[in-house]
Formats: structure tokens, sequence, C-alpha cells
């Protein structure tokens, strides 16, 4: 029996080391991406739809789920004026998405008043405004909350007033596990460089940015860029790449398609090249907002350009 060892051992060799090699050498390379392309559904994709009555906004969830697929969502705090401190609602919506399987990741807060406010007496009251949004975003299950940086007053003055209101309002938030973003929304968060300099000099975990293809206006609050009017504007890329190291989040903005399929104003193999070059792992939110067409066939439309070019850009 001697004797055959050195076979058997030359054998076991091939079998776990030359075969596996020889077969990975010449398999067909995978298509997958190396980072999951995760989606997630930004509730003002049916405003329209909510604002008419057509839609519920507590039936959110089941509505991403149902009639997309899509097992993720962002609300929009607009909805949920008068149940904001309602914590048996908050309980109520946690327990219907855990039922389906949807993720509540964040609530988009608008209106609660200006955080780079100069006046810190004004600004104080702000920051207490979003208090009640952090906490319903526990409740839900939620990473964060997407708050605006607008404020009257020259660019330092506002980003002095924004630094000092994120300190405040992410030590808050911080005890409740919640992270605070800011979203490009025209004026002076539609400047990148202005937005990861404040991301700077909070240093702080739970403060970050959710990048927006769409809203780079300078000129108008809100920022929006889908008809070509406002001026002047950011460069869109730069600012998603400047904002991208503070991500939490993406916002994947579509306006209108043409008959390949293709956003008409965003270069979208330009962006998701931006987002998977940044080793960004969450998830990109779908933000239809176009006019064109109906608001379920315009989700459709971004989630399909999401995932081809996705795949192609692999």
């Amino acid at each position: 029996m001697k004797s055959t060892y050195p076979f058997l051992k030359k054998l076991i060799y091939a079998e776990l080391v030359l075969l596996p090699l020889f077969i990975s050498q010449c398999a067909p390379k995978s298509s997958i991406p190396v980072t999951e392309l995760k989606l997630s559904l930004a509730q003002w994709s049916i405003h329209r739809a909510l604002e008419a009555g057509t839609l519920l906004p507590e039936n959110f969830a089941a509505i991403a789920k149902n009639d997309f697929g899509i097992s993720a969502v962002e609300y929009v705090n607009s909805f949920y004026k008068a149940h904001a401190t309602d914590e048996a609602f908050w309980e109520k919506m946690r327990k219907t998405a855990d039922s389906l399987g949807v993720k509540s990741l964040l609530i988009m807060v608008d209106e609660e008043g200006d955080l780079g406010n100069p006046n810190a007496e004004e600004r104080k009251q702000a920051v207490e405004n979003h208090f009640k949004w952090v906490n319903a975003a526990e409740i839900l299950g939620c990473h964060s909350i997407r708050i605006n940086a607008f404020g009257e007053g020259s660019k330092e003055e506002v980003q002095a007033a924004m630094v000092d209101a994120l300190k405040q309002l992410c030590t808050y938030a911080q005890k409740h596990g919640i992270n605070v973003l800011i979203e490009n929304h025209g004026l002076y968060s539609s400047d990148g460089k202005w937005i990861a300099e404040i991301m700077k000099q909070v240093n702080m975990q739970n403060c970050g940015t959710l990048p927006d293809f769409g809203n780079w206006c300078t000129g108008a609050k809100w920022g929006s860029t889908q008809d070509g009017i406002c001026k002047p504007v950011y460069d869109r890329y730069q600012g998603v790449s400047e904002m991208l190291p503070f991500a939490h989040g993406v916002s994947a903005k579509s306006y209108r398609f043409n008959e390949q399929g293709e956003e008409e104003v965003i270069d979208y193999s330009k962006m998701l090249k931006l987002v998977k070059e940044s080793d960004f792992s969450g998830y990109v939110g779908i933000e239809y907002e176009g006019m064109i067409l109906s608001e379920p066939e315009g989700i459709r439309a971004t989630q399909k350009l999401l995932e081809t070019t996705w795949q192609k850009i692999n």
C-alpha cells in the first residue's frame, strides 16, 4: 500500500487545485455586479396621486411592494403632518411594512423652518421642529431623516448656521439611532463643495448626505432642473461626486425618457458609474418627477433604466 501514496497525493492535488483553476479560467465571467443594486421607492414619485386622494399615504409600503415589486421605501413628511406625533400611527405603519417585508429607510422632512437661519433663536426652533420626525423615523425603523439646508444670508453665514444646527440636531438624533442627511435642494445646497464643507465641519458619524441626480439649480429653492429654465446650474456630476463620500442614500431623479428608455436630462451611465466607483453600498431611491409619463409608468421606466444601466457598467 505504501507505493500508492505518491499517486494518491497527485490525484488529490489535481482534483482540489488544478481542476478548479482550469474551470475558473475557462468559465465565462459572471454578469452579476460586484456591488448589488438595491432599489427603494421615494414617496414623491406618487405625490400627484396622493395629493388627489387617489392613493392613501398609509398604504405606501403596500403600493411599493404590490404594484412595483420594491421592498424599501422613503417617506415624505408632508403627507403625514396630522400624524407627526402620533406614536400609535407610526407603530401601525411599522407593523404593516414589516408584514409585507418592506424596509422603511428614511423620512424626507420639508417646511419645518430653516436650519440655516443665522438667527440663533429661530434656528434652535427649527432644529426642535425636526425632533418629532426623528422620533417617527425611529419607530418606523428608518436609518435617517432627510433635511434641507436653507437660510437667508450670505453663503458663509448660512453655512455656519447649518453647522451649528446640524450639531444640535445630530446630537438629538444620535440618541435615537437616526442619521441626518442633507439633500441638494437648490440655492446654496446645490453647491456640492459647500455641502461637503458642512460635513467636514460637523464631523459627526450620523451626519451625512442624500445626493440627488436632479435639483442642481443654485438660483431657486428646491433646485429643479426639469424644464431647463433655471440658471445658474451646478454641474450635477461634480456635485454628486462631492456628496457621495458622505452619502447614506442616493436619489435617482428622473424627468423624461427617449424611445430607447434613456433619461433625456441626466446621463444615468455617468451617474451610476460615479455611484459604483464610490463603493456606495446603500439604496438608490427611484424618484420620478416627470409630467409626460404617468407616475406608475415613470417609476417603472426609472427602475428599468437603473437595472439595465447598472448591469452595463459592471
